[in-house]
């Protein structure tokens, strides 16, 4: 005769785990969370993006006492949630065009503040195609008149929903549909695209954060900790796209990880355009063990494969390492 047992690991920020500290407990460990966004969605398998939404809004809604308006920008997010004429969302929800959720929610938040509602609060939300690019010029906007509004870029560094197209946040070398692994110099070329998180932090607003779906329970954290800030505040997300980066859907988490190892993916906070709070790297990876589980990258190491390129590669890495100081115990030049 058999009797079934059961281990908990007590020390560990595990989702489900309820014998944790109340407190320490991550929002998806409650059972009266939200759940947001709803089961039934089109996401793909695996998908960074809507598993970084949930953890968003359910935060949210945990911080406020349920009482927020989301505004969605086109994209992935957008289209895999509410095809007419259904939705997912459990949440008051609104979505306009592409490049017009930043202006949308800054119309809202003043709606509220003109009825008097000052305790309702608004969350916009966009792919890296709705605020890196479309979306640029009215999210500086938001942010020069600091409004009441946190918003939220999920970044899968490309155009995921129409075919897998570069975007400002897209990689050096990454193969897209618009950037062809051909050439001298294959895949996306270096030196362009736009750092958004850096350029919030730019603007001197009240709280800028990076994170990614590798760490929810940071992502949590840092969601109260911005519903807890009036003003106008900006939470970048890297949430991988099996699909646009060719990884294995149960890779996702690890992908994200190996994202930060690397030093590619920089975790920080900033208070006022100053960088208060990193996340440093435990154990650091080298960047070739990231770039050779996605299927964008293969092109660096079909046959002979390009060093050159990965060690470029490395060497942007290796700058954000020292940049944000993300290492323990080393001292930047």
């Amino acid at each position: 005769m058999s009797e079934h047992v059961r281990f908990y690991q007590v020390g560990s920020f595990a989702v489900g785990n309820r014998l944790l500290d109340r407190e320490l407990q991550t929002v998806q460990a409650q059972m009266e969370r939200t759940n947001a966004l709803d089961s039934g969605h089109r996401a793909c398998q695996g998908c960074g993006e809507a598993l970084a939404a949930r953890y968003v809004l359910d935060a949210a809604m945990r911080a406020t006492g349920n009482d927020i308006v989301v505004v969605n920008a086109t994209g992935c997010l957008e289209v895999f949630s509410s095809p007419y004429p259904e939705s997912s969302w459990k949440v008051p929800w609104l979505h306009s065009l592409f490049g017009n959720a930043p202006a949308v929610a800054t119309g809202v938040a003043a709606a509220l503040r003109a009825q008097g509602k000052s305790s309702t609060r608004v969350v916009a939300q966009a792919g890296d195609g709705g605020t890196v690019d479309i979306g640029f010029g009215t999210l500086s906007g938001m942010f020069e008149r600091n409004d009441d509004v946190l918003f939220v870029c999920y970044d899968n560094e490309a155009y995921m929903n129409t075919g897998v197209q570069r975007s400002g946040a897209t990689p050096p070398a990454a193969r897209t549909a618009t950037t062809e692994a051909i050439g001298p110099e294959p895949g996306n070329a270096f030196g362009q695209g736009k750092d958004l998180p850096r350029l919030a932090v730019a603007h001197g607003i009240p709280y800028v954060a990076t994170a990614t779906v590798a760490d929810l329970h940071d992502l949590e954290a840092k969601v109260m900790h911005a519903m807890e800030i009036r003003g106008a505040r900006y939470l970048h997300v890297l949430v991988p796209c099996p699909l646009g980066w060719g990884t294995e859907a149960h890779d996702t988490i690890r992908v994200a990880r190996l994202a930060c190892e690397t030093g590619l993916f920089p975790v920080y906070e900033a208070v006022n355009g100053v960088v208060t709070e990193r996340l440093r790297i435990r154990h650091r990876r080298p960047v070739e063990e990231y770039l050779r589980m996605q299927k964008r990258y293969q092109h660096l190491f079909r046959g002979e494969g390009r060093p050159d390129i990965v060690q470029r590669i490395q060497q942007i890495a290796d700058a954000q390492i020292r940049q944000y100081d993300l290492l323990p115990g080393e001292v930047n030049p």
